[in-house]
């Protein structure tokens, strides 16, 4: 899917239809517990407050506007649905929602934390032609914010390197990732998180894909890596495990939608052996 330009919404009408993005605080709102999104004419969702604030056109699905609306704090009477945050709307979302429901959470995250200029501290105005605030003080102009970090899938023959993060108190086995650093490339970020989390270099790295991902502005990278030295030593202050597994060894992974999860199966079927005698 390609993506649009985002635009602000000076004024919605009555009549407009759309899929609507409705947030209050970190909650999105649904219709069903089956991740339906309420849709239809903006008189019809019955809201109580003014949206008109934070309002953007993000992008089309299916040929179906899709907006967001930022109500903050503010109270709506719900006759149905419930609010959930995004990791549980990830479950439930088909995947190009997902991703529009993540860049819509970006959005108003921007907005929010732009009210005040960082330059001068005057007030910043969202501009109506993109997502971007200016201080009309001192002219000083703020973009949504990408933090971009690194995942890499780290290869020993048939096996793949998984850890477990401290923070994860599921019991999930992902690849390992990092933040990149000022005046790193990615590639000496991949090699460097290596080193540092489990003690291993690293070969032959090699780009596998991105993905946009709104906990809370971030751009995973993800690549594939070769083992080529070292014994695995955790960093403890990181992580609680690290091992190598096979595909019909694997520990629980990520979720569908990550794009760890893809990474981990491209790598352990690229892995398996084609039996040449068939």
């Amino acid at each position: 899917m390609l993506a649009q330009k985002m635009k602000k919404i000076t004024k919605l009408h009555p009549d407009r239809k759309a899929i609507w993005f409705i947030f209050k605080g970190d909650q999105l709102w649904f219709i069903d517990r089956e991740g339906t999104l309420p849709s239809g004419q903006f008189k019809q969702l019955n809201l109580n407050s003014d949206p008109d604030n934070c309002c953007y056109h993000l992008d089309y699905y299916q040929q179906s506007a899709c907006i967001v609306i930022d109500l903050q704090q503010g109270e709506v009477e719900l006759e149905q649905g419930d609010w959930l945050d995004l990791r549980e709307a990830m479950a439930l979302l088909a995947p190009e929602l997902f991703l529009m429901a993540g860049r819509a959470w970006q959005v108003i995250n921007f907005i929010r934390t732009h009210r005040f200029c960082g330059q001068c501290g005057q007030s910043m105005i969202p501009i109506k032609w993109e997502v971007a605030c200016q201080c009309h003080g001192c002219g000083h102009r703020a973009y949504p914010r990408v933090s971009p970090a690194v995942m890499m899938a780290v290869v020993k023959g048939d096996q793949v390197l998984l850890a477990q993060n401290k923070r994860n108190k599921a019991g999930i086995h992902s690849v390992l990732a990092g933040f990149v650093e000022v005046g790193e490339t990615l590639e000496q970020t991949v090699a460097r998180e290596v080193m540092e989390e489990v003690g291993l270099g690293v070969t032959n790295i090699r780009y596998f894909g991105s993905q946009p991902w709104p906990f809370p502005h971030n751009m995973m990278v993800a690549y594939i890596a070769d083992y080529a030295s070292g014994e695995i030593k955790i960093d403890k202050s990181e992580l609680t495990s690290a091992d190598w597994f096979s595909i019909d060894k694997l520990p629980e992974i990520p979720g569908h939608h990550s794009i760890s999860r893809l990474l981990i199966e491209h790598v352990l079927k690229s892995a398996i052996p084609v039996d040449d005698s068939i």
